[in-house]
């Protein structure tokens, strides 16, 4: 099977409870909640997404015939040592889009194979493979919710139809309450101030912030 990934990169987790981890990111291309056209934003089942996933012509994008080539392409972000050799434990997360329409169990066992710790980002309305380390459902309102359950929930806030107290009985080991990004600075606002109340009056959340876009890196 071949792989289409709009980009790849080497950078910190922004975002939940990898926070600040040096990590390769690799978005694949496409999604089953929104096209990723704007003129069809607004009949999108999830219209909030800021991130460009169309086409493979993002950094380090491409085509990808195999599980292998992709693996030997994403290692080659990964720092190495004074003798040239990859620094241990390169940890991959897995992203998008939908990461889930094309990761499979041959990707996952692969990747492996290389040595990679593998992190994925999902909106959980795809099965996923056995064996992925990290498991992280960002479930989106109107969605079907298919994998009910992973590591890290990390709920976009406030979604009308998706109110906090629909997942928090879910089988998570870690729940992570993000505001919203709005292009309107006071809205922008007014949800983070939102979204840190109900995290304050409800402990079981904790606050995700987007610290990459605060620190100015990708």
């Amino acid at each position: 099977m071949g792989y289409r990934i709009k980009e790849a990169f080497y950078s910190l987790q922004g975002e939940g409870f990898h926070s600040g981890r040096p990590a390769i990111f690799c978005r694949f291309t496409n999604c089953n909640l929104w096209t990723g056209r704007e003129a069809d934003r607004s009949d999108a089942v999830c219209q909030f997404c800021d991130t460009d996933f169309l086409g493979t012509d993002g950094q380090n994008g491409g085509s990808f015939k195999d599980a292998d080539s992709l693996a030997k392409h994403l290692l080659a972000l990964w720092p190495t040592d004074k003798n040239d050799q990859a620094c241990p434990h390169p940890f991959a997360v897995l992203t998008g889009g939908e990461p889930l329409l094309q990761v499979d169990q041959t990707l996952v066992d692969v990747f492996h194979q290389y040595g990679f710790e593998i992190a994925i980002e999902t909106n959980g309305t795809q099965k996923a493979p056995d064996n992925i380390d990290w498991i992280c459902v960002s479930p989106k309102a109107n969605a079907p919710l298919i994998l009910d359950s992973g590591d890290e929930l990390k709920l976009v806030y406030p979604q009308a139809a998706l109110p906090p107290e629909q997942v928090e009985n879910l089988d998570f080991k870690h729940f992570y309450l993000q505001a919203m990004d709005d292009a309107d600075p006071d809205t922008q606002a007014k949800n983070l101030k939102a979204t840190l109340a109900y995290c304050l009056k409800h402990p079981q959340w904790k606050l995700s912030l987007q610290t990459h876009k605060i620190l100015g890196v990708d």
